[in-house]
């Protein structure tokens, strides 16, 4: 009977491992993925939510939401391909694929141009269906002169995140009762910058740590010496690394932009290279932004306020007979540390070994692609109903926390609440 047993668990763990691809296997199938910050928002796998507890109903939600697509920030990213490229072509360096590349690479800077940051077309239809299945998934939060209040860093990405959404609700219901803003007031706990947390991030021991990690995944050798017929020209005038770096980085920002369908730099790289130039990313933002010693273990407080706020307007909104919704618009810099201080998805464990961030879960690219987003659902059976449950939706997409439940995904607002704010008020403020 032992064996038998012992044999049903081993047959189960086999069934729950396929079920649940590796990152390697999730970029393989999906290169796109392997864009980190950069991944154009998928859209919710999950077509169906549970259902509430009985005669419990959706009355207010709270959610923090990144910008939709975007064009790269900087032009650096374009400059320095651009100019070593041309510099190699100018001389006779490059081989028949670099002259390809450098093609590519000057199709896609001359789509950039001057609209470093800004939304795109994709973008703007990212957070126009955001907010058609926010209002069609809890169509009571939106009849008639429902409430919106919204808010945006002063980033005009964001702002025009936000004015897209509101538009896309407004088309659907006219009645709606909107009220937005991006203004400086609102910059100290949407886009909140904590120096000494900053500073702590960029520690002798975290870059140490992170140049460690990059040396044992370092691939950048090979995509960059196929693009150069002279070895001692790419040995003494390029900078290699710092080629495929960038390289790279362009290769997952054309997904957010009009070429996605007419232009790739993927090919370039191997399935392996792709997936440790994406390793090498995920430990980037983990030790940016992830619970670990490494960086000081204090790092997603940088979004204390942002998280106190979202509890002290939910205890308000609480008090009122039909709260509506409120919206915040920002960047991935707060919402992926946001997700790791609330411990959604267990984004918020504390990891050591940047080995052992895949096997424990905290994988980048399902935290913050472009246009991610964080709801909090609240529901209650009426106004005199003190039981209040919220639901989390990571990506629009049920999630975890790391607290008891009878109803999951639904979990007791005083429990939720009183784990944030305990969280809160444990830590030692120190500016």
């Amino acid at each position: 009977m032992k064996q038998v047993f012992l044999l049903f668990l081993a047959c189960l763990a086999i069934v729950v491992a396929e079920a649940q691809p590796t990152p390697k296997e999730e970029i393989k199938n999906n290169v796109f993925l392997s864009a980190s910050n950069g991944l154009a928002y998928p859209g919710p796998a999950q077509v169906k939510l549970t259902p509430a507890p009985k005669g419990k109903k959706p009355f207010y939600l709270s959610h923090y939401g990144r910008h939709g697509s975007r064009y790269q920030t900087s032009v650096r990213d374009y400059n320095y391909v651009l100019e070593t490229l041309q510099k190699g072509n100018e001389r006779g360096k490059l081989t028949a694929l670099g002259k390809e590349v450098l093609h590519r690479v000057e199709l896609m800077n001359d789509d950039a141009d001057e609209r470093q940051g800004d939304l795109t077309d994709l973008g703007i239809r990212q957070q126009k269906d955001i907010a058609h299945r926010m209002m069609e998934r809890f169509p009571e939060l939106f009849k008639g002169a429902a409430v919106v209040d919204a808010h945006s860093t002063m980033v005009l990405r964001c702002v025009f995140s936000m004015e897209n959404a509101l538009h896309q609700m407004l088309s659907e219901n006219p009645k709606l009762c909107i009220t937005h803003n991006a203004t400086r007031q609102d910059m100290h706990y949407l886009n909140y910058i904590d120096r000494e947390l900053n500073t702590a991030s960029a520690s002798k021991e975290v870059r140490d740590a992170y140049d460690r990690y990059c040396r044992e995944h370092a691939c950048w050798q090979r995509p960059t010496e196929l693009l150069f017929n002279d070895t001692a020209y790419y040995r003494w005038q390029v900078n290699g690394e710092r080629l495929s770096y960038y390289l790279f980085r362009m290769a997952g920002s054309i997904q957010n932009t009009g070429l996605r369908d007419q232009v790739t730099l993927y090919d370039l790289f191997t399935d392996d290279e792709i997936y440790k130039n994406w390793q090498m990313e995920n430990a980037y933002w983990f030790l940016g932004y992830g619970f670990t010693s490494l960086n000081g273990g204090c790092q997603p407080f940088v979004q204390r306020r942002l998280l106190r706020r979202i509890v002290d307007q939910a205890d308000s909104c609480l008090a009122l007979p039909r709260p509506g919704v409120q919206l915040r618009y920002g960047h991935e810099t707060c919402l992926l540390p946001l997700v790791c201080l609330m411990n959604i998805n267990h984004f918020g464990e504390t990891i050591d070994d940047l080995n052992q961030l895949e096997q424990r879960g905290w994988v980048n690219y399902r935290a913050f692609p472009m246009a991610a987003n964080v709801q909090l659902v609240f529901y209650r059976h009426d106004p005199s109903d003190k039981d209040v449950l919220v639901k989390v939706l990571l990506n629009e997409i049920e999630a975890t926390l790391p607290l008891p439940t009878d109803s999951a995904p639904y979990y007791r607002w005083a429990d939720v609440r009183a784990y944030f704010l305990n969280k809160l008020d444990a830590y030692k403020e120190n500016n």
